[in-house]
């Protein structure tokens, strides 16, 4: 254990504040304002702390019987769960401005090429778990990141995916068949290449986990690696060149485009 606390989020405790000085200005017991909402007066008291995210059922009661004047229901607009986790906000920002993009994936289906179904699965199933508002704002973020494969055609995408996952049976078989004919149809994009490393061609650099490769518009280049807990986005020189170079041996041991198609088409036939 590292010792770390992690303090929560500050809109929570900012809305939180809020409620509860509505609610003192306006002579409301916090043991009323309990019985309106429909929550033990616990939670109300962990909601104003900004402990536990103030709920929208919350802040309607209280900003009803508080007469804030709708003050308190716009705050639901900041209390949203976050669509990214923290730690890749700063990548997301990079991917979304990027004229190419570059990756391998050992593990699972890259981010921008995943269904619904895939997606859901794997975010609905995340350790420790994430509640249900978490998951949806999730899996719309990440479908919505995907818009940029068809919407910026001029924008190069290429995807190096390890044999191992396609054949991961993530939300079962019919997912698995509907994700593998996914990759098919966006692999058939005139701008996105999708190959695949088989097991008995893997390359020593392609056992060192995921890695993808950001050119933006100013010809800037960054990498970006990702562990269970850790992530990096790079601008260094020597560092983006050293994984440019590992990419590049992983792509040049994958198959060509066309015989990867055929690879999944294999596969998902026999999943």
């Amino acid at each position: 254990m590292t010792g770390e606390v992690t303090q929560p989020p500050m809109a929570w405790r900012y809305c939180g504040n809020q409620v509860k000085l509505w609610r003192e200005q306006a002579g409301v017991t916090r043991e009323r304002l309990a019985d309106e909402a429909g929550y033990g007066v616990e939670t109300v008291r962990s909601m104003e702390l900004g402990r536990r995210r103030p709920m929208p059922r919350l802040l309607q009661v209280a900003d009803q019987l508080c007469g804030a004047g709708g003050k308190l229901v716009a705050a639901q607009e900041y209390l949203k769960p976050e669509k990214f986790p923290e730690r890749t906000r700063e990548f997301m920002q990079a991917e979304a401005e990027a004229i190419a993009v570059h990756g391998y994936e050992p593990l699972l289906i890259p981010g921008l090429l995943q269904t619904e179904a895939y997606a859901r699965a794997l975010i609905g199933n995340s350790c420790p778990p994430l509640d249900d508002e978490t998951i949806d704002e999730r899996v719309t973020a990440r479908l919505t990141r995907q818009e940029r494969l068809q919407q910026k055609p001029t924008v190069l995408f290429g995807f190096v995916i390890y044999e191992a996952a396609l054949r991961t049976g993530v939300g079962g078989p019919e997912v698995m068949r509907g994700q593998l004919r996914h990759l098919l149809n966006v692999g058939a994009l005139r701008n996105v290449a999708v190959q695949v490393l088989p097991v008995d061609r893997a390359a020593y650099p392609a056992l060192s986990g995921s890695l993808v490769l950001l050119e933006t518009e100013e010809h800037e280049h960054y990498a970006y690696v990702e562990g269970q807990e850790t992530s990096a986005l790079y601008s260094e020189p020597a560092r983006v060149s050293t994984l440019s170079q590992r990419h590049g041996i992983i792509r040049m041991q994958a198959l060509g485009v066309e015989e990867s198609a055929q690879f999944i088409g294999r596969v998902a036939e026999a999943t």
